[in-house]
C-alpha cells in the first residue's frame, strides 16, 4: 500500500512522497536489493491474517457441510493476499530502483495487475457458481482487512503529531 507523506522543501512548500508498508521509518531510504523473501518478511502480520481467515472459513463452514463454499472463501483470501505481496513486491522494487516513474506507468501497472485479478476471481466465481461467490467474499473481506491493517499505524503516526 502506497502513502503520501510530506516533508517540506527550501521555501517552506511541502512536498508528497511515496512510503510504502514495508518497513522502513518514514524519510528513510530502503537499503539493499528488493526481494520477495524480504517482502514476505515485512508483511508477516498479513500473512497471519489471511492464514487465520482462511482456517476459519473451514473451521465455520466445515461444520455445516459446506467445503466448497470454505474452498472458495478461502480461495478468495488467498488471492486477495497474492494481489498484496505481488503489490508490495512491486513498489519495493520501484523505491530501491530510484527511479522516477510516470503517472501513466503507474496507473497502466495498477490497472493491468487488477484487470489480471478480476478476470481470475469471476472465472473461478462463475466455474464454482453458486458457492463461488465465496471467492469474491473471501477477496473483499481480505482487502478489507488489509487496508485496516495498513490505515491504523498512519492513524496512530499521525495522533502523535
Amino acid at each position: 500500500m502506497t502513502v503520501l507523506t510530506h516533508r517540506p522543501t527550501e521555501g517552506g512548500a511541502r512536498m508528497a512522497e511515496p512510503e510504502t508498508s514495508t518497513g522502513a521509518l518514514p524519510n528513510q531510504p530502503i537499503e539493499g536489493p528488493a526481494s520477495f523473501r524480504r517482502v514476505l518478511r515485512d508483511q508477516r502480520k498479513t500473512i497471519a491474517v489471511a492464514i487465520v481467515l482462511a482456517a476459519a472459513a473451514y473451521w465455520v463452514l466445515g461444520q455445516l457441510d459446506e467445503w466448497v463454499l470454505a474452498g472458495c472463501i478461502a480461495g478468495g483470501v488467498g488471492l486477495g493476499l497474492l494481489n498484496h505481496l505481488v503489490t508490495e513486491y512491486w513498489l519495493l522494487r520501484l523505491i530501491t530502483s530510484g527511479e522516477q516513474p510516470t503517472r501513466n506507468k503507474l496507473a497502466m501497472s495498477t490497472f493491468l495487475r487488477l484487470l489480471v485479478l478480476s478476470v481470475v476471481a469471476v472465472g473461478i466465481a462463475v466455474w464454482f457458481w453458486p458457492d463461488g461467490i465465496g471467492l469474491l467474499l473471501g477477496l473483499a473481506v481480505f482487502r478489507l482487512i488489509a487496508l485496516v491493517m495498513t490505515g491504523l499505524p498512519l492513524l496512530k503516526e499521525l495522533k502523535q503529531q
